[in-house]
Parts: structure tokens; sequence; C-alpha cells
């Protein structure tokens, strides 16, 4: 069966997924900071590697860490491009919502 390619919607909302956890967000608040080694991100994250493994995985696939290999070393850096453009496409949406509530148009009730 062929795999299908994901629409513009399936990725952002990926995307957002990604950063709905406290532990990938604090992942990427390290590497932020520069370039962090799997062990350092290990030691300061304080979770098992397995668990580690997979959010890294998932921040990966979400195109906000890119990563290297060196020796035997996993290295992760931040894509700070593709965290931008998730933070433009989240200002765009509140900016609609911003315009259909001043056009009186139905929005939350939040």
């Amino acid at each position: 069966m062929p795999t299908r390619t994901p629409t513009p919607t399936t990725q952002v909302a990926r995307r957002f997924r990604a950063l709905s956890d406290p532990t990938r967000l604090r992942i990427l608040e390290l590497v932020a900071q520069g370039e962090q080694c799997v062990c350092e991100l290990a030691a300061a994250i304080d979770v098992p590697q397995p668990l580690l493994s997979h959010h890294l995985k998932t921040l990966k696939q979400a195109g906000f860490i890119t990563s290297r290999k060196e020796g035997r070393w996993n290295y992760y850096a931040l894509h700070r491009e593709r965290l931008e453009t998730c933070v433009c496409t989240l200002e765009e949406t509140l900016a609609t919502y911003d315009e259909s509530a001043r056009l009186g148009r139905p929005g939350c009730a939040c």
C-alpha cells in the first residue's frame, strides 16, 4: 500500500502535537541554548533513555530538531526556522479568530 503524503493541515497538527508535551518543551529549551549531546539531555531531563529517545524522535519527525552522529554519540540542535514557522501559523490562526470575533461571527465561547 503506497504511503500517502500528509496534507499541510496534518503536518501542522503533527507539529503542534509534538509541542504539547512538557518533556519535549524542556528538550527544546535545552537545545535552544546550543547543540546538546544525548547524554547531556538525559542528565538534564532525568527520564529513562527509551523515553528520551521517543521524545527526540517525535521532535525530529516534526522538524524541530536536527541530529548528527559523532562516534557513538548523537548531538541534537534546534531547527529554529521550523519552530518560527509554527509560531507564525499559530499567530495567523489567532488573528483569524480575532477578526471573526470583531466581525461578530460565531466563535469559541471560552
